[in-house]
């Protein structure tokens, strides 16, 4: 919201001088080009392109082997924990004590496998999209420019400003293929399943007012 108040600021500021205006001629040589804006969303766009989809489908392959491993010691968690409750009464005290640890020990080594990869995995998504983000920002940019845009809002977080845009405004197919035609990446087979993954770029709706 803050920069689309910014955005409304520069206009009137620019409009300010009409109202002061004394002669026609003035006014109009005062006057403030009309903006042309444009909306996307843009972590959409990122993980849409081809590069994108190749590449965190790339992270989830590398990744496989140890959910796999991960997926095992929980079953084997689960067996353990079940055949204790299934024993239980017929073993000593000893007997129940020595397995109750065993599971507890596993647990925790589940957990912590469970926790490192999964920051390992969100370390290694965070730098392909850091590294796409910035390359996808570029062809965005040009392709603003080359169309006219003077301003370009992402509406892919719940804190974007927009309240409402026209389909016609919507930029982030364009962008997704303007990116692909430059990268030369071709598009995964369907089989990778990494566009399953990727929903569509949601389009912007209007936002009720306050109060309301």
């Amino acid at each position: 919201m803050k920069r689309l108040l910014t955005v409304v600021s520069v206009l009137a500021m620019g409009l300010t001088p009409l109202a002061r205006a004394q002669k026609p001629a003035a006014a109009a040589t005062t006057a403030a080009p009309s903006a042309k804006i444009a909306v996307i969303a843009f972590q959409a766009a990122v993980a849409k392109t081809n590069e994108g989809q190749k590449s965190f489908a790339d992270l989830e392959k590398k990744y496989q082997p140890r959910q796999q491993q991960i997926n095992q010691l929980k079953a084997e968690v689960d067996t353990l924990t079940k055949q204790l409750q299934t024993d239980g009464p017929k073993l000593t005290d000893a007997e129940r004590a020595s397995r109750a640890k065993s599971i507890d020990e596993k647990t925790k080594q589940l957990d912590r496998s469970a926790e490192d990869a999964r920051n390992e995995f969100q370390q290694d998504v965070s730098q392909a999209y850091g590294a796409l983000a910035e390359k996808v920002y570029g062809v965005m940019k040009s392709y603003a420019q080359e169309q006219g845009y003077t301003l370009v809002l992402d509406y892919s977080t719940q804190q974007s400003p927009v309240l409402f845009a026209g389909q016609s405004t919507d930029i982030t197919t364009a962008v997704i293929t303007a990116y692909n035609a430059k990268s030369g990446v071709a598009a995964p087979p369907p089989s990778a399943g990494a566009g399953e993954a990727i929903p569509d770029a949601p389009a912007p709706t209007p936002k009720p007012a306050a109060g309301h």
